[in-house]
């Protein structure tokens, strides 16, 4: 069987990448690229025994049948296939079979390839860690390579600290060290490989997904939903009114009881319900019966968002909200798959998510519904750094919440902060929501404790700056902050002392608009002010007649009001 070009190249990179490194890495490849065919590529291409895991027998039973597509011979291991078969080369397992029989898997085994790989946890406990370290006894040099079409968790994040373009994901230790491929969605459609997506608006009748606290339970979900009745009847209905010229349907919901109630809005004979809840042999049959296409539409809640192959899909209607733009793109993917006479996939968004199918995900949920991706290159190394932010009319960056750099210098995360959170004892940059100084080991001073210890004392002046201003006096710059209030305090910087200018610099080394500023002069930098990002507070001590500017803080996220906001 003949791989695709992008297939290739994804063995390639494997190839590559664990001919010079024993690094865990991971392949991006967006759902129904085909991930299966590349797994079975490199099973073929193993010199050794290797387990090829993944977490539903579905998967197992999929991934063994590229494979034995190839005329080649291999085990499964899956209690839920009822087959456990350990003297093959290649074994297919899944892995709670395997976890629990961890004693069968006790010989040398060279790769471990991870199918579905974000469902990872990077703790020792977590089931294919087990796995991992058991089969590390036999061989330290274990190559492991995990596959996925969304490479992040909303509760962990990325799932890999560095990518082969050049950019760094997580300063943290993760259970990927590489992402060694990644193919865009947008390429896979353009090419043919994919179905297109044909998104829909969806009609004026929405749930009121505002009244929910910005951190929710499912008790407050249900609650809400419960409310809205009414909603949920209009929407199936609109569905239903869709779904005529469709062949299958599968419908999200946000949680079991909605579920329910959609399902109770969809003609009986031809609708089935899946919830975490459903047993084994009910699951079984209602998805045979809906990829048999013996019913029309299939609710489910988060159990099949990934590892379900039905092409004949053919419309999605999403009734959940997500925070996460990775499982949206998992949640739509289910349609994309190639059938014949399927000319496009219906997608309806009817929990007003908004994103963009073709977006990528950057690792924080939006600050605020405004929000877009915005580019910003570095001033230290000019890597483009995608950050979430805002922009004005025409289109230029009014502020952006981007923290530290993401590219790679030599191997090395670029060490520039747009924001950051200073040490006063080494001076050394340390991430805003830091405690301890990376560098020094110091205890961090909380902005909070400043400003609470500074009100109370009388020779303190505090001010929430709505605002600054500059002014050249000769080589000698004056900084005026403006409280909104009116009251004001100055700052000043010879910019004929060295030692001068690097505290400007490195105080104001932020722009609006992300681009870096040197200034040389005094002049210049008076006229560069209103560009710089001007600190939340600023805290002077009173010396004699004067107010000696104590400290500046920047990016304050505490419960002290800021200028110009209401709470």
């Amino acid at each position: 069987m003949k791989l695709r070009d992008y297939q290739q190249d994804a063995v390639n990179a494997v190839l590559s990448h664990f001919r010079q490194h024993d690094d865990a890495a991971v392949i991006v490849l967006p759902t129904g690229a085909g991930k299966s065919l590349v797994i079975a590529e490199l099973a073929r291409l193993a010199r050794f025994p290797i387990l090829v895991l993944t977490h539903v027998k579905e998967l197992v039973a999929q991934n063994q049948a590229k494979f034995k597509s190839l005329g080649l011979s291999s085990g499964i291991y899956a209690a839920g296939l009822g087959r456990k078969e350990t003297e093959h080369a290649v074994t297919f397992a899944s892995i709670q079979s395997i976890v629990r029989n961890l004693d069968a898997f006790t010989g040398y085994y060279s790769l471990i390839i991870i199918d579905e790989c974000h469902r990872i946890a990077d703790d020792d406990d977590s089931q294919y860690m087990q796995v991992i370290n058991h089969v590390r006894k036999a061989n330290p040099t274990l190559k492991v390579l995990g596959l996925t079409a969304t490479p992040y968790r909303l509760d962990k994040g990325w799932i890999y600290q560095q990518h082969y373009h050049g950019h760094v994901r997580s300063e943290q230790a993760l259970p990927f060290r590489r992402c060694i491929y990644e193919l865009p969605l947008r390429q896979l459609i353009k090419r043919g490989y994919l179905t297109p997506p044909t998104l829909v608006d969806a009609p004026t009748a929405r749930y009121q997904w505002e009244q929910l606290p910005t951190s929710y339970t499912q008790a407050d979900l249900d609650e809400m939903l419960a409310k809205s009745p009414r909603v949920t009847q209009a929407i199936c209905q609109h569905v239903e009114a869709l779904a005529q010229t469709r062949k299958g349907v599968m419908i999200f919901a946000a949680t079991v009881a909605h579920a329910h109630e959609i399902s109770s809005y969809l003609p009986a004979e031809q609708t089935a319900l899946i919830t975490g809840n459903t047993v084994t042999a009910e699951r079984d049959l209602q998805i045979t019966r809906f990829k048999q296409q013996q019913i029309k539409y299939l609710v489910n809640v988060a159990v099949l968002t990934t590892g379900f192959d039905a092409p004949h899909v053919d419309m999605i209607a999403i009734l959940r909200r997500t925070e996460s733009v990775s499982l949206y793109q998992q949640i739509v993917g289910r349609g994309l798959r190639l059938s014949p006479n399927k000319p496009d996939c219906l997608v309806i968004d009817y929990a007003g998510n908004g994103y963009d199918l073709y977006q990528p995900e950057i690792g924080t949920p939006k600050p605020n519904p405004n929000s877009e991706l915005v580019q910003v290159p570095c001033p230290s190394c000019s890597f483009a750094n995608l950050f979430w932010g805002t922009t004005d009319a025409d289109g230029d960056i009014i502020e952006h919440h981007g923290r530290r750099c993401q590219g790679l210098v030599q191997g090395v995360q670029c060490d520039f902060r747009f924001q950051f959170k200073q040490c006063r004892h080494c001076n050394a940059e340390n991430d805003i929501a830091a405690r301890q100084c990376h560098q020094c080991g110091e205890r961090l001073i909380d902005p909070d404790e400043q400003l609470k210890k500074a009100l109370q004392l009388k020779d303190r002046m505090v001010i929430r700056c709505a605002g600054m201003s500059g002014e050249a006096k000769g080589n000698v710059l004056v900084v005026t902050y403006h409280d909104e209030d009116g009251a004001e305090l100055t700052d000043k910087f010879d910019f004929s002392n060295a030692s001068q200018q690097r505290l400007f610099h490195h105080e104001f080394c932020r722009t609006i608009t992300g681009n870096a500023i040197n200034d040389s002069n005094a002049e210049l930098a008076a006229g560069n002010i209103p560009q710089r990002v001007a600190p939340d507070f600023v805290i002077a001590k009173q010396n004699r007649k004067y107010w000696r500017v104590e400290m500046r803080v920047f990016d304050y996220q505490g419960p002290y009001r800021k200028a110009n906001s209401q709470h």
